[in-house]
């Protein structure tokens, strides 16, 4: 009962609230941003979602759009400003993300989104996390947050679609409130921020590069349509 009717109705509630409440600070790091990004303070991406339908995450932009002489994107940990530093280790960056949960693109509490071309590698098994709506904290994040092997993250996600209950959302959210003012488990240790599944695989040997180029390809195709 929870899982079909009331737990959609927490997400609406809850969200709308928060976003009355919090309108002057989402303001303010509107005003900030524009400033300090030199233009649109807000960062959009194309994700995953319930049944892998894609929609596009909201979230406050924490890096710039420099590039090399090329005209390729510098690495993250160039591009990551410290205001951008700031909005992560404090978790502002993810507030917009209320409009997500609004709309009913996402869930408070959930698997978290990740990019499609990190769900094209994963297996069968780990792709049920998306049997749910993409929560923008879960059992994952209040376990170890970024800090944690993908192995780690997608059986905390599959736990948790196993029991999805009341009692777990709101205890799940006390945890995440915890760990946001601890700052714990931003990013995996010595990155600015978490490695790509596809990157993970590959160092660790269990992809090839065929396999790897193959599946870069295939979501690159499922942004096209």
């Amino acid at each position: 009962m929870y899982e079909k009717h009331g737990k959609r109705l927490l997400d609406f509630s809850l969200s709308l609230i928060a976003l009355l409440v919090l309108s002057p600070v989402l303001l303010i790091l509107s005003i900030i941003g524009a400033v300090s990004m030199k233009g649109n303070p807000f960062f959009t991406q194309p994700r995953p979602g319930k049944d892998e339908r894609i929609f596009r995450l909201i979230k406050f932009r924490t890096m710039t759009n420099e590039t090399d002489a090329e005209g390729n994107l510098l690495p993250d940990e160039k591009r990551l400003t410290r205001y951008g530093a700031f909005l992560r280790s404090t978790s502002l960056d993810e507030l917009p993300e209320l409009l997500n949960i609004l709309c009913g693109d996402m869930s408070i509490v959930g698997p978290r989104p990740q990019l499609v071309r990190d769900m094209v590698f994963m297996t069968p098994e780990q792709r049920k996390r998306h049997t749910v709506r993409a929560g923008l904290t879960g059992l994952a994040q209040v376990n170890g947050r970024n800090n944690m092997s993908w192995e780690q993250k997608f059986a905390y996600d599959l736990e948790y679609i196993k029991d999805i209950s009341l009692k777990n959302d709101m205890r799940i959210i006390w945890q995440t409130v915890s760990k946001v003012f601890k700052r714990e488990g931003i990013t995996e240790e010595g990155m600015a921020t978490a490695e790509d599944l596809g990157d993970y695989l590959l160092h660790k040997g269990e992809v090839t590069q065929a396999t790897y180029d193959e599946r870069q390809q295939q979501a690159k195709e499922l942004l096209r349509v």
